[in-house]
């Protein structure tokens, strides 16, 4: 966006001893990025009135002309191919040496053989109009020698192109006398109240008692946050005043005539957009603001269809559609030049139904770029006086018809924010006075109050729409205007203190510390995002089709997994390919389908992975689990299916289900995972070649139980202890969880642990398992005879609980 420092005078006295490059690096400082300074209308100050004496064919050239003029030093002469020279008219004429707009310098130059000595220039050249269809004609009246900036009474103005992305949060920089109060506020001098209460109070005075020609009629459904208009007769559509054309096109906008260039001028000023209508293609003289209701095609200003769908706000009159709310006004209600009775009109709308109307459309306009910034209702009244007072200066005749109509208003709610000096003081890590805090507040147009030992702080309603919020926005505001520059950097004083974590955090990192250092796992973390075609996949039999996205990133991750099953299936058969062994776990989230405002329940649980390309897992993640629910403390038995209490972590139809090796994880009696080998039809699918054991254990209903630590330390053994393995055989339905409570009853002083090492399955009806007894005493080394009746005692405890030894 494109700001106007001459502009910004008309408002606030700037200093005189600073340079244009050290004004916009203050300004970027305190406010809002300047990408680029540039100072226009320098090179009319070098252009000159010249004045054509004579015009002579070009010897070489059919379509171009030698032309001779007086400079009022001398003549000189140019190749021209302008169709509109003629003897004795005056024109500007830019000698060799001038830079033109767009940095375009003139050097000598032979046309066709013939030298010319400089260009005579169009409106287009000099960046006056975007006319180029022939030389710039001057009043006959021009003194010829004189620069054509003093015949146009043109001065230079400086333009600081600011960066739109870091005014986006601040709507009330959309605008000349915004972006004035800032100024005023950096260089602590006053700003120009030109839109006081008695300036309304004299412009409202031009209201009259006759009945409105137009009403207004808001839905509250649309989206629209107030509409205002006022009617004008006897209005002139005519050229604008240089003065008004000069800084719409230094702010990057096209002059057309007075009626649009007033509109375009209040909008560039107050930052709020604004439409003014023929008031005679107002069918019925009534505006209606509501949603479109079916799809429609709508023909807008710039004479391009556009494809409204039902959910559009968009401005009726009593017959048919004049504008989308907004965004832009219809063809058939713009101003033409004979047009006399105008409707001003000045709106406020919902911010992101603007925005999302306009990217569908892809129309992006001056207004919609303002309204999605989320704009101030309570401006609306501001912007039609300011209309009228520039229409008044324009068309000297034009009147008022009627007062203010309004519908709809929803007035920006009152802000009232409480602060403290010292705070401001503390977060800025500078001394800032109350003094200065209260006027830096006042120039920006905060009301302060003082309360007590703080400020009570009223917020401009323009600044109070998703800007300022609470107290550390108005820090900010005192910082950046102090200039943080000038804040001498130093460390914070904070006070270390060590964190408690919560329990459920707690349980998190023992599960973690366990698998990887007792169950030498990795952590992995998978995306709690799946397609259907993995769930189809590993034959998982829900699929979560309520919680599928909306706007998902792509099939593959469609929808919140019903499980971690799916997951750690498809990380495992990537895995495979390249290492024959490894174990996995990971702390994760499943989705559970609601009925119900609660669509979804989330579920914490615990997955784990171990492959083998050569044997089974199974054993060694049983080993593995049965320990972390020890160290987790919680009451848990490892048990084979039931079929009348089913397991909700995994139906029962569940393909991937081990006949053998599965036994469900029961905490407390409730059944809260479960331990499985991947049965080959799902390993096939998944091209997974080898043995793949898994585990699901849900955490959800233990995470914040208090966890008691019941570890105790003691020294490392200094004595060896000593292993004992057996086989014993055991009914093939028998789940091993048995043999090792019928161990537990081992009365033996020196007995340490006992692990299952393997199970082989010899037949349909039998199994043999060996078990690992560990011996050891700390006190001194086991005797060969304490070893021997230890070993005697294993084998009589298993064959009294009916698990004999394999001969």
């Amino acid at each position: 966006m494109n700001i106007s420092i001459n502009w910004i005078k008309d408002y606030v006295a700037l200093p005189e001893d600073i340079t244009p490059r050290e004004l916009g690096v203050k300004f970027t400082l305190a406010t809002c990025e300047v990408e680029d300074v540039e100072t226009t209308g320098a090179h009319l100050n070098e252009v000159k009135v010249v004045q054509v004496t004579s015009i002579e064919p070009h010897p070489d050239a059919d379509k171009l002309r030698l032309v001779t003029f007086e400079t009022g030093t001398g003549e000189k002469r140019v190749v021209c191919g302008a169709p509109n020279v003629e003897v004795g008219k005056k024109v500007p004429f830019a000698a060799v040496g001038v830079t033109l707009p767009g940095g375009f310098t003139l050097v000598p130059k032979k046309i066709r053989g013939v030298e010319s000595e400089g260009m005579l220039c169009s409106e287009d050249e000099l960046n006056l109009s975007g006319n180029h269809d022939g030389l710039m004609i001057l009043a006959d009246d021009a003194a010829v020698g004189i620069s054509l900036a003093e015949h146009l009474a043109a001065e230079s103005d400086i333009i600081f192109d600011i960066d739109n992305k870091s005014i986006t949060h601040r709507p009330d920089l959309w605008g000349h006398y915004g972006m004035a109060r800032e100024f005023a506020a950096i260089f602590d001098t006053p700003l120009k109240d030109v839109f006081s209460e008695t300036w309304k109070e004299n412009l409202r005075g031009q209201y009259t008692d006759e009945k409105p020609p137009v009403t207004i009629h808001v839905d509250p459904e649309s989206c629209c946050l107030g509409f205002k208009g006022l009617s004008m007769d006897n209005v002139t559509v005519k050229p604008s005043p240089q003065w008004m054309q000069d800084r719409l096109n230094a702010c990057g906008m096209r002059p057309i005539n007075n009626i649009v260039d007033i509109s375009n001028y209040v909008m560039l000023e107050t930052g709020m957009p604004n439409h003014i209508y023929d008031r005679d293609t107002i069918k019925g003289g009534e505006i209606h603001v509501r949603r479109m209701g079916e799809d429609s095609v709508f023909v807008t200003l710039d004479e391009q269809d556009r494809k409204m769908i039902a959910s559009d706000t968009m401005v009726y009159d009593a017959e048919r559609v004049s504008g989308i709310g907004g965004i832009m006004g219809g063809l058939d209600s713009s101003i033409s030049d004979t047009t006399t009775r105008i409707f001003l009109e000045s709106a406020n709308w919902k911010d992101s139904e603007v925005r999302k109307t306009s990217v569908r459309l892809g129309l992006r306009t001056d207004a919609s770029q303002r309204y999605e910034k989320c704009l101030d209702t309570n401006q609306l009244e501001q912007t039609i006086l300011r209309l009228v007072e520039l229409m008044k200066e324009s068309c000297p005749e034009a009147k008022v018809v009627g007062g203010m109509q309004e519908d709809g208003i929803q007035p920006t709610p009152e802000l009232k924010i409480i602060v403290s000096v010292d705070k401001i003081s503390r977060v800025l890590g500078t001394e800032v006075s109350e003094e200065r805090v209260v006027a830096i507040l006042e120039s920006l147009d905060f009301m302060v109050e003082k309360n007590q030992d703080s400020l009570k702080v009223t917020v401009p309603s323009y600044r109070a729409t998703k800007d300022i919020e609470f107290e550390d926005d108005i820090i900010e505001e005192i910082g950046r205007i102090i200039g943080y520059d000038n804040i001498t950097p130093v460390s914070p004083v904070n006070l270390t203190e060590t964190t408690r974590l919560s329990e459920a955090k707690l349980m998190q990192r023992r599960i973690q510390d366990f698998m990887v250092f007792n169950g030498r796992a990795l952590e992995v973390m998978t995306y709690p995002m799946v397609g259907k075609k993995l769930l189809d996949q590993v034959s998982w039999p829900v699929k979560n089709e309520k919680l599928t996205l909306v706007n998902a990133l792509s099939p593959e991750l469609s929808r919140m997994r019903p499980s971690m099953v799916p997951s750690l299936l498809e990380k495992a058969a990537q895995n495979q390919k390249s290492f024959p062994s490894f174990r996995l776990f990971e702390v994760g989230r499943s989705y559970e389908e609601l009925e119900g405002e609660s669509y979804s329940r989330d579920r914490y649980q615990l997955g784990v992975v171990f492959f083998d390309k050569d044997r089974s897992p199974f054993m060694d993640l049983m080993n593995v689990m049965e320990p972390l629910m020890n160290y987790l403390n919680l009451n848990t038995r490892f048990e084979p299916i039931n079929e009348k209490f089913p397991n909700p972590l995994v139906q029962p139809d569940w393909p991937g289900l081990h006949p053998n090796e599965y036994v469900d994880i029961k905490v407390m009696g409730k059944t809260c995972g479960f331990l499985n080998t991947l049965h080959p039809v799902i390993s096939r699918q998944l091209k997974i070649k080898g043995n793949l054991s898994l585990a699901i254990f849900d955490i959800t209903d233990f995470m914040d139980l208090l966890i008691k630590d019941k570890t105790k330390y003691q020294a490392l053994p200094k004595f060896p202890g000593s292993d004992f393995d057996c086989t014993v055989v055991a009914g093939s339905q028998v789940p091993v969880s048995e043999i090792l409570l019928v161990m537990k009853r081992l009365k033996v002083k020196q007995f340490e642990n006992v692990t299952v090492v393997d199970v082989f399955k010899m037949n349909d009806e039998e199994k043999a398992v060996t078990l690992r007894t560990r011996f050891l005493d700390r006190e001194k080394t086991l005797t060969p005879e304490v070893i021997k009746a230890a070993e005697e005692k294993v084998v009589a405890t298993l064959a009294a609980g009916g698990f004999p030894l394999k001969v």
